[in-house]
């Protein structure tokens, strides 16, 4: 049944199937989203982080990994596991990781809050995660910024698979098509975006552009909402301030775990060093013409218009 559905080219080094209104780079992932769906029990402690790929997800794990572990893993342990360890490997994708390979896997032996991650839309979400009423945490990247980051990693892939890389324009026209990995990304926004606005206690809406510019004041909030605030104490400390230079770029592509390890997903073992690119706000005006970039605007605004949601045309920002 699966490999029957409708299946086009796209901005992927893979061809993308349709499913339940998006967009997936291969069947495997699909086939654990629907697994997940069926077997995950999540109790309401657990927290689950959301995010279209190339969009903060790898700094967000490891924002929060470091943050509700920090007594059990300080910062400044010569065992921390981001030593030996990538973010990925530390909260695991349902799809991509946990439910592949025809197996079910024993959770119960995660330290509480479990922590778990993935891509896929708000509505494709395993029943009990949205029944339980566990935590969720999306980061919304700016749609240019986004796709550039999508782009250029999608090209690093097609290069290492012997295609043709794409050229900037036609990953312009696949991703306004909506054709892009978990798209079309207006939907994939919105989704959580509505999410968010019906259930803000459970469903946490971070902005990458906003993590940028203060990211302490975001593991704060982080923390809070996962359960583990930080007291006066380690604040005084330097704790918090600690974690954020922990999972900086600079400090993360310089750990061996990045430089030399890798990660096992679904369709084989992936460098831990592709995961990173310094993400930049506002990079895209390095790689899109204006012409391309006003398109990209254009569908942005359609799509968002009446949603209250803040989004990034040019380089200011404004509500739709």
């Amino acid at each position: 049944m699966v490999s029957s559905w409708p299946c086009f080219p796209a901005l992927s080094n893979y061809q993308l199937y349709r499913h339940e209104n998006s967009w997936h780079g291969s069947l495997a992932p699909m086939v654990g989203t629907m697994v997940a769906d069926a077997c995950f029990a999540a109790p309401p402690s657990d927290v689950v982080v959301a995010t279209l790929p190339k969009s903060g997800t790898t700094w967000i794990k490891a924002l929060l990994y470091s943050t509700v572990h920090r007594r059990e893993h300080p910062v400044d342990s010569s065992d921390h596991p981001f030593n030996s360890l990538g973010p990925h490997e530390c909260i695991k994708f349902f799809e991509y990781q946990l439910y592949t390979g025809n197996r079910i896997p024993d959770l119960d032996e995660l330290p509480d809050p479990r922590l778990f991650a993935t891509h896929v839309p708000f509505a494709s979400l395993p029943r009990s995660v949205l029944a339980s009423g566990c935590k969720i945490v999306y980061v919304y990247r700016e749609t240019k910024d986004h796709l550039i980051s999508q782009w250029s990693f999608a090209n690093k892939f097609r290069v290492r698979d012997g295609l043709e890389p794409l050229s900037v324009e036609a990953a312009t026209g696949f991703f306004c098509d909506g054709l892009s990995p978990f798209g079309p990304y207006w939907d994939h926004v919105l989704g959580y975006w509505g999410a968010h606005l019906a259930h803000p206690g459970q469903v946490l809406f971070f902005r990458y552009e906003e993590m940028s510019r203060d990211p302490a004041a975001h593991v704060r909030r982080l923390a809070e909402f996962a359960g583990c605030p930080f007291s006066v104490e380690e604040e005084e400390v330097g704790v918090l301030d600690a974690i954020v230079k922990l999972c900086s770029f600079e400090n993360m592509t310089g750990l061996e775990a990045t430089k030399g390890g890798k990660t096992e997903l679904v369709f084989g073992a992936v460098e831990n060093s592709s995961f990173f690119r310094r993400g930049v706000v506002a990079d895209w005006v390095n790689h899109l013409s204006p012409e391309t970039a006003g398109r990209i605007n254009a569908v942005t605004e359609a799509r968002f218009r009446g949603s209250g949601l803040r989004v990034y045309i040019g380089l200011l920002h404004k509500f739709c």
